[in-house]
């Protein structure tokens, strides 16, 4: 799977807690498509008592609300930090924007930006599949990024659409990523690209993404059960559970 979420599990700051993790095994702090998959999951189980909940993840509260008639789901992921220290990137304490970064042979136009977990956003031209996944493990591992970095290609449509490849530290090459729309968004917003409301086109579908004034940031988009099933006594046994 892209993610396991492991939850929901008692909270003393939220109505639940739900803790994450990429298919290395390493923890994530936070992740927009699983949190709107983990309220699908909360709604359908009926532990969701109202259309709208809180939940702790990363130790960040996120406030998630469910719309049953269309089936969107509604995250306020916080306020986006372009903050070195906040990130974290290494060097002197600074605002990430239109550095210059060396990978792969390339000196490359970036951003860096928080919303809870690192990422970098790269402006390209012409995003492909083929230059997240060339350069996108090279920019995970820079030395900039103590914690690794989640990596955006970002192609800016119009004032109202960009467009995202992405490579997604301990996952890979990803179709989409609810984190990753926001973070190529804010990044966009504060370039001057786009307008406060963006559609964020990835490979794997469109999310929508709001950005208030304060860079506090609203994601939207739709989640549906696939299925359901049980794991085996003896295999929970077998792996010491």
């Amino acid at each position: 799977s892209d993610g396991i979420l492991y939850g929901p599990l008692r909270s003393e700051r939220a109505d639940c807690e739900v803790r994450i993790f990429n298919p290395d095994g390493s923890p994530a702090e936070v992740s927009g498509n699983g949190l709107r998959i983990f309220t699908r999951y909360l709604w359908d189980t009926g532990r969701l008592k109202s259309r709208r909940g809180s939940i702790e993840s990363g130790g960040r509260i996120i406030y998630a609300q469910i719309e049953p008639a269309s089936g969107d789901i509604l995250l306020e992921m916080g306020r986006a930090s372009f903050w070195s220290e906040a990130i974290p990137v290494t060097g002197a304490p600074r605002e990430v924007l239109e550095e210059r970064l060396e990978a792969g042979g390339r000196s490359l136009r970036v951003c860096a930006v928080s919303l809870g977990n690192p990422h970098c956003v790269v402006l390209a031209e012409t995003p492909t599949p083929e230059l997240a996944k060339t350069l996108g493990p090279l920019i995970e591992h820079h030395p900039w990024f103590p914690r690794r970095a989640n990596v955006q290609f970002l192609q800016a449509i119009n004032r109202q659409m960009i467009r995202i490849e992405i490579w997604e530290r301990g996952a890979g090459y990803t179709l989409a990523s609810g984190s990753s729309a926001c973070a190529a968004a804010c990044v966009a917003r504060r370039l001057g690209l786009v307008d406060g409301e963006v559609t964020v086109r990835m490979p794997g579908g469109e999310l929508r993404v709001q950005i208030d004034e304060d860079y506090a940031v609203t994601l939207a988009g739709p989640a549906a059960p696939i299925c359901q099933g049980e794991l085996n006594g003896e295999f929970l046994l077998a792996a010491g559970q």
